[in-house]
């Protein structure tokens, strides 16, 4: 009896975590290619293992459009939430701020992206790009984060860009 439902339970958490990834590979072969700009960072925390840690221009500037707590008593006064941002792209496909999305209808040249505001920032899929070990040289030419964005605005960073928003590989 006991052998049936590991088994069973097993086949569910399979097929669970199948299904999971098939929906982030499509997301990533389907989802339109948009970039967002990298704020800096402080170069003696560009690099840190085998990884970079990433900031984005954009997401400074919807910090500032946030609805703000008076008398917050954190080191930070935006509520941790969750929201959409609407952005345009240029012909690049680069996108910078248009506004914060309030549930009003938007035109066919701007898009929604996902962010979060965790600890008085916001974020967006990852704030980290993570490569294979002796290669981080190349990434410090980074200018952009390229992502695909599905039609739900949920973002999946796949790789990074030089100023002339080239893949880096």
């Amino acid at each position: 009896m006991y052998k049936k439902i590991a088994l069973i339970s097993l086949v569910v958490i399979l097929a669970l975590v199948n299904f999971t990834i098939y929906k982030k590979e499509r997301h990533i072969e389907e989802g339109r290619v948009i970039y967002l700009k990298l704020a800096p960072v402080d170069p003696r925390s560009l690099i840190q293992g085998d990884y970079m840690a990433l900031r984005f221009e954009i997401a400074e500037k919807i910090y500032a459009e946030l609805p703000k707590k008076e008398n917050y008593r954190w080191s930070h006064n935006v509520d941790a939430s969750d929201g959409f941002v609407v952005v345009k792209l240029d012909q690049k496909g680069v996108a910078s701020f248009f506004s914060i999305y309030n549930n009003n209808s938007i035109k066919e040249s701007e898009f929604l992206l996902r962010y979060r505001v965790r600890n008085g920032a916001v974020k967006f899929a990852s704030n980290a790009f993570f490569f294979e070990e002796g290669s981080a040289k190349k990434y410090e030419k980074a200018k952009y984060g390229e992502f695909r964005v599905n039609e739900k605005g949920e973002l999946i960073l796949v790789a990074l860009a030089d100023e002339n928003v080239k893949n880096i590989e």
